[in-house]
C-alpha cells in the first residue's frame, strides 16, 4: 500500500521501519531545539509531516517501547488516531509518566505509526441485547471459577 506524505519542513524526516517486519513506523520529532517535559506534563510534538491514509483506514499512533519503559515517555490519549481525511500535521502528544525531567531532542523517534483498517458501523438503538453466558460480567469476571 502507497501513503501520500508530504515533508511541512525542510528538516521532517520520512516515517521509518525498525524492521521488514515491523507493524510500526517510527515518527520523528521535527523540532528546532530539545524539548524538557516535566513529570506529569504532556508536550504537543510535531512530526513536520502530513499524511493521506486511505478510506476505510486511521493512522494508530502508538508508544515506542523502547521509550515508554525506559524514559516513561508515551502518547498522553495512549493511541492517537489520524483519521482518512484528516490533512493537517501529525503531532505526537507526548506524556512524561516518570518522576524525572525528560528531554526530547530534534530528529529523536517518538512514537510510531501503524495503519489500521476498521469497519464503519450504523447503531441500531434495541430495547434488549441478546442473551450470553457471560451477560453483564465485567472486569474480571471470567477468571472465575
Amino acid at each position: 500500500m502507497k501513503i501520500e506524505i508530504k515533508k511541512l519542513t525542510d528538516t521532517a524526516k520520512i516515517p521509518e521501519r525498525g524492521s521488514d517486519y515491523a507493524a510500526g513506523y517510527d515518527l520523528f520529532a521535527d523540532i528546532e531545539e530539545a524539548c524538557t517535559i516535566e513529570p506529569g506534563e504532556t508536550k504537543m510534538i510535531g512530526t513536520g509531516i502530513a499524511i493521506a491514509v486511505p478510506e476505510g483506514y486511521f493512522g494508530g499512533i502508538f508508544a515506542r517501547s523502547g521509550l515508554s519503559c525506559k524514559e516513561g515517555l508515551r502518547p498522553a490519549n495512549c493511541v492517537g488516531v489520524v483519521d482518512a481525511d484528516y490533512r493537517g500535521e501529525v503531532k505526537v502528544a507526548l506524556h512524561n509518566d516518570s518522576n524525572v525531567l525528560r528531554t526530547v531532542e530534534p530528529a529523536q523517534k517518538i512514537a510510531q505509526l501503524v495503519v489500521v483498517p476498521f469497519l464503519s458501523l450504523e447503531f441500531d438503538e434495541v430495547v434488549a441485547l441478546s442473551d450470553t453466558d457471560r451477560g453483564e460480567g465485567g472486569f474480571g469476571s471470567t477468571g472465575k471459577h
